[in-house]
């Protein structure tokens, strides 16, 4: 029963990342399109518009802080593989599972913790672009460290999921099945 539980827990929460990072991932060709607006009246028409190209980075800033968890569900982060591929399913599912418990998860508390006062003082004065003519929303854009702290919580309370369903013999890694419990 508790197995079935996790099972629930990492295909929710894998669902939810899922169509984040696939939702998240066209505003890549919005960068594209933006950028080469910005190209284009900047050099075609000389025109220049600061808040086009602070939607560029905007649009940058969000797809990273929300696309971190997706690319963390596909196993895509930067690892350190020394020993690591040469480990059993086990060993690999033990090395996740205390990577997340103790590296992963205290880091993005830490983050959501540290960068508090930040946000809210953006907040509280709904923060504008410095620009003439800038956007007038860093506070959303600041507010991004809450959701990266967030997604990449719950995509780590995932894979501990995933892991302690690996240790019980009740996920097959290569499949990324889980049998019925």
């Amino acid at each position: 029963m508790f197995g079935q539980w996790l099972a629930k827990v990492v295909t929710f929460i894998d669902k939810v990342n899922e169509i984040l990072g696939r939702l998240i991932a066209w505003l890549t060709l919005v960068i594209v399109l933006l950028t080469f607006l910005v190209v284009v009246l900047r050099y075609g028409f000389n025109i220049g518009s600061i808040a086009l190209q602070e939607s560029v980075l905007y649009a940058h800033a969000t797809i990273f802080m929300l696309g971190a968890a997706y690319t963390l569900k596909h196993n895509g982060h930067v690892r350190v593989d020394v020993f690591y591929h040469r480990c059993s399913e086990k060993t690999q599912a033990w090395i996740n599972l205390f990577g997340t418990v103790f590296l992963l998860l205290p880091v993005m508390i830490f983050m959501a913790w540290i960068s508090s006062d930040f946000i809210s003082a953006s907040w509280n004065i709904m923060e504008k672009s410095r620009e003439p003519g800038g956007l007038p929303f860093v506070y959303l854009n600041k507010s991004l460290i809450y959701a990266l702290a967030f997604t990449m919580s719950l995509q780590g309370i995932a894979e501990v999921c995933r892991n302690v369903l690996i240790l019980q013999g009740k996920l097959d890694v290569k499949h990324e099945e889980m049998e019925q419990v």
